[in-house]
């Protein structure tokens, strides 16, 4: 397996003429986004021996926006530099040394779509912009021109390697021309012929027009077309051929000695070959070229689906060419190719890359046209990655381009062995999760809420289940199954089901049997079981325990819910972060102490990472479930949210954490100590991952489209970046692309759907807008922080494989939406209402029957032809002849005189001017008149055109028609967006229900609740749900007082103090738990005022935090600790011990007399009135309860000190009681964390303020000295002494200043696993012989000045030489020392393999030489130590060995620690040597025989050969 560091690169853009290059040599870079990336190919890549020879070695980072173009120079010497452009509007000019910016400019004012570096003038760059500006840019003098030769959009250039001043342009619509820029860019050819897009331009690499054999005149199928003159035939335009592509599906060779076309070449359609992809997809064809330099005979040129094919240009009468990897199937890409680089390699090797829409970047070998290696790339944000626990390295990433890949990364072959998985999918891949134990079987969910099962290993499309999450895929876990899938037989069921946690906040379990079948929602069970009422929080993130029978779930609200199989009882609630949990990871179970798999690490939308010990709580079964409110361990120095945490299988309490700063980072959780950091990626990232095979290697992906493979032992950096270089990195992420809309030509993908182009979306959408959306590069924040509410969205491409069909219906729907607008003015076009008197005066009322007025005042003669029909009409007996009723039918208006069918008639062509006048009201009047009200409404209701009188008056046509009218009248207003006034109309008919629903859809909450309230009974169920949905709304959006109103308002006051406390400040806590205390939920009151009070203690005020505590009877304990905590800083500030000042104390902390425990017991009496033995037996029992984790050197001060006085004040309340085992246990533990943390000074002043005699009234309270405290009192005894030797030392070398107690603090390292199991590496600075030897001998008076006091207290020291203990240290030593030998040899061991890999590779980089030294260093320092290396077998028996001496020591031994006693014996022989006679020979002796007998590990072992000798 590869030992090096490797890189999925993000796609190479689509749509572009030129965005890939190469130089001879073996570099080859790609744009890909808004970078370039670079890849070494050839022998310098220093590839491991048989895989393919090429690295990704770096990236070209300083664009805003997508790279349109990229070119190197190909001048030899300068290979090294490189032009690009981009849509930001910038050419800049590259040294890929030093991957900096050599100079940019900025002259065009349109995107620039084309690019190319001269290959005949050294310094000129020549761009070109779709507005048909053309810039050559001289690099040395800083000079530019400009020409603009047509108004057309520019699509490709290419400047002539024969001569310096022609340059080949073509044009969006098929036009190509030759210009000479020495002429201010003349025109000397104008080739027409195509008539699309022309792609690609290339110059036959030889001059002159004899390579190809063509009859020109049997071919030339176009007339001569000078440029309106006759063109001397100069050398500029003697020959050289031209070969374009375009769109128009054909290759054309042109002479430029001629300036005509001399050779079409078609495209043909080949038969699809097994190449993966959707046969449905109707792909736009990109034609692009390469003219071989060494086979001016041949060219190779794109075609439809991706294949590549060699043209023979010798047999142009028949279309003849060779297809490339024709043998093998499946080596070809699936779809079109963009561009072509031909790379020479170091060892002469000709070679062609091809970029492709298929994400694959392809190396061929133009001698075997075989395609020699692939490298693959990602479309979209690599949101998660799985490695199989089954098929060993088997990697399974989720992208944001609709893909799963799976990376086979233990491949020999190849590095990229990487398969893609498209079908079904056709959304961003969110979450991924492997079957345990089924080969091949790989769960994965999407941003659209699908879930699915794919089979690795068969072509199948997967399995989808039909139950759909509402929003985003969050997680997916395999679990065991649950009621009531678990209710099935053991045939029936399967062993494992599948549990999906969704972004609205709800957790399903599918069955994998039938995935058609339902879905469950694991919160009926969870409610059914621990019968809870209170609304359930909404989660966002599932974790099962290895062994199956623990589930922890997260949620919104930053609580982890702990709960038991097989019916999910709840047992546990920590209550830690208080913002979205992102990411839970149970720790593995194969460690070397088999209690760490209960240990859970966690990560939210806060920076602080958790760990929590759940042995305790899992093993003792609570009844009802506890809340953890203290964590284990805690791992702070990230800057942004955490979106994923993984454990190594391979180091025990070893965890990765990926967070939105922009790095990954390694910790010690154990010892809550980062060790490093990697910074390679450009973006948030989004998951993490070990290698199950490799303990230096982690993978890891982000939002810059790349997944990094990276070594632990390579980073320079140990923890995150903080303060500038967090500032540097954010602004490395903002140099990403920005959200700003481009400028659309067409509104093709401007689509209002989640403002995704699909990668399908090739009908004919202008390159512009396709081009990067595409490719992933549009809208970064399209649905921006999402987790919070949703994914961190940025919009990746989605690969959904079929043509997009949402643009025409999306325009339809705007159509609409104007014409519905029109008439909405239409309407307010009656006569204006408010207007003073004067004016109506003046503008006379709109006539009803304007054509019936104007017939009548025609011309005379017409007038009495009228009256003639009438008469005939009316005074003719018989039935009236043709003629007269023709007549009639013509002069409608006379219908006025005759009969009811004729005024209808006139009433209707009336109607029709007016409606044709765009005056609706005035038709529906005169169709009252007719009496017809139900035809008006009906029509009117048809054209959207209902008015307020028009429905007053519908109950004149009876009941049914005014109910069907107001109805009808109220969809007519939500189509215009008058929904309250909807709501208003509806509430008339007496629709209450669809009122409320009305106005809820639509957001209006707060109306809805007015209406609801007003009209419905106060317990129906409707006005509850407003409540609620409005609380979670307002919730989401960070209202959180109105949203706890409405929780209020549905009598849920349990969310309501929840949903407060939520911002997390001491006020929002206070009033939280305030509210919690006055609805009586007194569990969830007394944690937020503990909360709130620790916030305060944060800053440091003292009396905000006691009135807090004082919110719940409960805490009446914590009061007690938070006093003596006060009294202990002040005491300590007064001393100078504390560097933080503090202002608000309380009143009675001013006192400063007396012995420190007594004030402690005085105020306790005065201030909480504590005087009763059984008052002080309450509080204790509420303290014991609490259990905090042991300290770490990494444990910030402000919580240490809280804890070991959570430990003083159990000590002090039971002396009160006088409970003296108790009392002796607390006090140890208080200065065991003390000296865990490597604060000597704060154990010093526990010994002086709770032991200021000693230890002896001790021993006389606990009795006979065999009980089984006894142990305990040794050790605080012993931690007594210890503390006094140090002092006694330090003050015989006065000339130390007193810091030397800090620094040797900072110095001492412990490492604690457990308390059980001190192992205290006595560090060499601290107990240095030598440092001792080179001070000056102390004068012999020192002697007479030892007092009494201080000879009683070294003889008293003989307690400090446990012989069982030294032993036990001894082994505990051992133990650490083989396992930290066998975590280095494993080290070695990978490194001498990228050593070896390496050494191959000519140009070794300083990193690897660096990796060799300290490869070869330790293993000499071992050499000086002992003579020969050990070997495995050796260890493992040392290990066993040490491992059984511990088991065999009592319990009472291993429990409580004890001061390392060879340091105390070195100590000891230190203050003999210093001052002679002080120390006697009997003490001496013992000191140096148990340095012997146990000082054989390493950190001993100089010493004792310096004292025993």
């Amino acid at each position: 397996m590869g030992q090096d560091p490797r890189t999925l690169p993000p796609s190479p853009n689509w749509y572009c003429a030129r965005c890939s290059d190469a130089v001879p040599g073996g570099l080859f870079g790609f744009a890909a986004r808004t970078s370039v990336f670079l890849v070494r190919v050839g022998p310098s890549a220093g590839a491991i021996p048989g895989t393919p020879p090429f690295r990704v070695i770096g990236e070209l980072v300083g664009h805003t926006e997508r790279v349109s173009g990229f070119t190197f120079s190909h001048h030899p010497g300068q290979y090294n530099l490189c032009a690009t452009s981009s849509d930001d509007g910038t050419v800049k000019i590259w040294d890929v040394e030093t991957k900096a910016v050599v100079t940019e400019h900025a002259l065009h004012q349109h995107t620039i779509s084309a690019l190319h570096w001269s290959p005949q003038v050294k310094d000129l760059i020549v761009s070109g912009d779709e507005k048909g500006v053309v810039f050559c840019y001289w690099l040395n003098r800083n000079d530019s021109q400009h020409h603009f030769i047509e108004p057309r959009t520019i699509f490709c250039l290419t400047c002539s390697p024969h001569h310096e001043d022609l340059v080949a342009i073509g044009y969006k619509d098929g036009i190509v021309v030759i210009i000479d820029i020495s002429k201010k860019g003349e025109v000397i050819h104008r080739l027409r012929g195509h008539d699309d897009e022309i792609h690609s331009i290339a110059w036959c690499p030889l001059p002159g027009e004899d390579c190809l054999s063509i009859n020109q005149e049997e071919n030339s199928e176009e007339p001569e077309i000078p440029n309106g003159k006759v063109i001397e035939q100069t050398p500029v335009t003697k020959g050289c051929y031209l070969a374009t592509g375009s769109k128009d599906q054909t290759i054309r060779i042109w002479s430029c000695s001629r300036g005509r076309g001399v050779m079409i070449l078609k495209l043909p359609f080949l038969k699809r070959r097994g190449g993966g992809i959707d046969p449905t997809v109707k792909e736009r064809l990109w034609l692009t070229l390469h003219w071989p330099k060494d086979q001016p005979t041949q060219l190779v040129s794109s075609c439809f689906g991706g294949e590549l094919l060699l043209w023979d240009l010798t047999q142009s009468w028949r279309r003849k060419y060779t297809l490339f990897s024709a043998s093998s199937e499946g080596q070809n890409h699936s779809r079109i190719v963009f561009n072509l680089c031909p790379l020479q390699t170091e060892d002469d090797k000709q070679l062609l890359l091809s970029t492709s829409m298929d994400r694959d970047v392809k190396c061929w070998d133009m001698a075997t046209l075989e395609c020699c290696w692939t490298l693959p790339s990602l479309g979209g944000f690599a949101y998660s990655l799985a490695f199989s626990p089954v098929d060993m390295g088997c990697l399974a990433i989720g992208v944001g381009d609709g893909m799963i890949r799976v990376w086979n990364t233990l491949s020999i072959k190849n590095n990229y062995d990487v398969k893609n998985f498209w079908q079904g999918v056709k959304s961003k891949v969110t979450a991924l999760c492997w079957h345990p134990a089924k080969e091949g079987c790989l769960a994965f969910g999407t941003d659209d809420g699908k879930v699915g099962l794919y089979d690795t290993y068969s072509n199948k499309p997967p399995q989808i289940s039909s139950t759909y999450h509402k929003k985003t895929v969050y997680t997916l876990a395999w679990g065991p199954p649950l009621p009531p899938i678990s209710l099935g037989g053991e045939g029936d069921r399967p062993s494992l089901t599948l549990y999906s946690c969704g972004g609205e906040g709800i957790v399903l379990q599918h069955n994998p049997w039938k995935l058609g079948g339902e879905a469950y929602d694991i919160n009926k069970l969870i409610r059914d079981t621990n019968s809870i009422k209170y609304k359930l929080p909404v989660h966002t993130e599932i974790s099962w325990k290895a062994d199956g029978r623990i589930m922890a779930l997260g949620n919104e609200d930053g609580s982890i819910e702990i709960f038991q199989v097989p019916n999910l009882k709840l047992i546990c609630t920590i209550q830690q972060h208080h913002k979205l949990v992102n990411t839970i990871s149970w720790h593995h179970e194969h460690g070397s102490q088999p209690e760490l798999s209960y240990l859970m690490a966690s990560g939210s939308n806060n920076a602080v990472i958790y760990v929590h010990n759940l042995k305790t709580v899992i093993e003792s079964n609570p009844e009802s479930p506890v809340t953890i409110t203290e964590p284990y361990r805690t791992l702070s120095g990230h800057t942004a949210k955490i979106t994923s945490v993984a454990w190594s299988p391979h180091h025990d309490g070893r965890l990765v954490s990926a967070s939105y700063d922009g790095t990954a980072q390694v910790w010690d959780t154990l010892r809550e100590e980062p060790l490093c950091n990697f910074r390679g990626h450009r973006g948030r990232l989004l998951c993490v991952a070990w290698s199950p095979l490799d303990p230096d290697c982690i993978y890891s992906g982000a939002d810059d489209f790349c997944v990094y493979k990276w070594l632990t032992s390579m980073q320079e950096h140990s923890r995150p970046p903080q303060g500038k270089k967090s500032i540097e990195l954010e602004k490395k992420r903002l140099s990403q692309p920005k959200p700003k809309p481009k400028k659309k030509k067409k509104p093709t993908s401007r689509a209002p759907v989640k403002q995704e182009v699909y990668d399908g979306n090739e009908d004919e959408s202008i390159r512009e807008s396709s081009g990067p959306v595409e490719n992933g590069v549009s809208d970064q924040e399209g649905e921006e922080e999402a987790r919070e509410p949703e994914f961190p969205t940025g919009v990746a491409s989605v690969a959904s494989r079929e043509p997009v069909t949402c643009t025409p219906v999306s325009l339809g729907f705007e159509k609409s939406k104007v014409t519905v607008n029109n008439k909405v003015t239409l309407l307010k076009k009656e006569p204006p209402k408010e207007k003073p008197e004067s004016l109506t005066k003046k503008r006379k009322a709109r006539s009803m029957l304007p054509l019936t007025t104007s017939l009548d005042h025609r011309s005379k003669e017409e007038l009495h032809q009228d009256c003639l029909v009438l008469a005939t009409a009316k005074h003719s007996k018989a039935e009236l002849n043709e003629e007269v009723s023709a007549d009639l039918e013509e002069r409608f208006h006379l219908g006025l005189f005759t009969d009811r069918g004729a005024l209808y008639r006139m009433i209707e062509v009336e109607g029709k001017g007016h409606l044709e006048n765009g005056h609706p009201e005035l038709f529906h009047q005169l169709m009252l008149w007719k009496g017809d009200l139900k035809g008006v409404l009906q029509t009117a209701a048809e054209r959207g055109e209902l008015t307020d009188s028009l429905v007053a008056m519908a109950p004149v046509a009876g009941y049914h028609v005014w109910l069907w009218a107001v109805e009808a009248f109220a969809k007519q207003l939500c189509f215009q967006d008058q929904y309250v006034k909807a709501a208003s109309h509806l509430l008339s008919i007496h629709k209450v229900y669809e009122a409320v629903e009305l106005l809820k859809s639509n957001h209006f909450y707060r109306e809805a609740i007015a209406v609801a309230k007003a009209r419905l009974r106060p317990e129906d169920p409707i006005l509850k749900d407003l409540y609620l949905t409005w609380g979670a709304i307002l919730e989401k959006d960070g209202h959180y007082a109105v949203a706890a109103k409405c929780y209020l308002g549905a009598a849920s006051a349990y969310d309501a103090a929840k949903v407060l406390s939520k911002k997390g400040d001491a006020a929002s806590l206070k009033t939280a738990a305030e509210l919690a205390s006055i609805v009586g939920e007194n569990e969830l009151s007394s944690s937020l005022a503990l909360r709130c009070a620790q916030e305060l203690l944060l800053a440091r005020n003292w009396v905000g935090a006691q009135e807090a505590l004082k919110l719940h009877e409960s805490l009446k304990g914590q009061r007690l600790v938070f006093c003596l905590l006060e009294l202990l800083s002040k005491h300590l500030e007064e001393r100078q011990l504390l560097e933080a000042k503090s202002s608000s104390y309380n009143a009675w902390a001013t006192g400063t007399a007396g012995p420190f425990v007594e004030r402690v017991t005085a105020v306790w009496k005065s201030t909480f009135s504590l005087e009763s033995p059984e008052q002080y037996q309450a509080a204790l029992q509420q303290l014991q309860s609490i259990k905090y984790p042991s300290a770490t050197n990494n444990t910030p001060s402000k919580q240490l000190l809280l804890h070991i006085c959570h430990d003083l004040t159990l000590a002090v309340l039971s002396q009160q009681v006088a409970s003296w085992d108790a009392a002796v246990e607390a006090l140890l533990w208080a200065v065991v964390r003390s000296y865990d943390s490597g604060n000597f000074t704060i154990m010093q002043e526990v010994h002086s303020a709770f032991l200021p005699e000693g230890c002896d009234h001790l021993r006389h309270k606990l009795g006979e000295p065999q009980s089984p405290i006894t142990p305990a009192f040794k050790s605080l005894e012993a931690f007594f002494l210890y503390g006094h030797l140090y002092e006694f030392w330090w003050s015989l070398s006065r000339h130390c200043p007193k810091s030397n107690i800090w620094v040797r603090a900072a110095h001492r390292r412990t490492t604690s696993v457990e308390q059980s199991q001190q192992i205290n590496n006595a560090t060499p600075e601290e107990t240095d012989p030598r440092d001792s030897q080179t001070e000056p001998n102390r004068p012999p008076e020192l002697d007479v000045r030892l007092t009494e006091e201080s000879k009683q207290m070294l003889i008293t020291c003989k307690e400090l030489f446990s012989e069982k203990h030294a032993s036990l240290q001894n082994s505990q030593r051992t133990v650490a020392e083989v396992q930290e030998t066998l975590a280095e040899m494993i080290r070695q061991h990978q490194k001498s393999q990228v050593c070896k890999s390496t050494a191959n590779g000519p140009d070794k980089n300083e990193s690897e030489q660096a990796a060799e030294q300290s490869l070869s260093s330790p293993q000499n320092e071992c050499k000086e130590e002992k003579n020969q290396p050990l070997s495995l077998p050796e260890l493992t028996k040392r290990l066993t060995e040490a491992n059984e001496k511990i088991a065999k020591f009592p319990e009472s031994v291993k429990i409580w620690p004890f001061p390392d006693v060879l340091e105390c014996c070195l100590i000891l022989l230190h203050i003999g040597s210093q001052c002679p006679g002080s120390v006697t020979q009997d003490m001496q002796q013992q000191a140096q025989e148990l340095l012997q007998k146990y000082g054989n590990t390493k950190v001993y072992k100089r010493y004792c050969e310096t004292f025993c000798t």
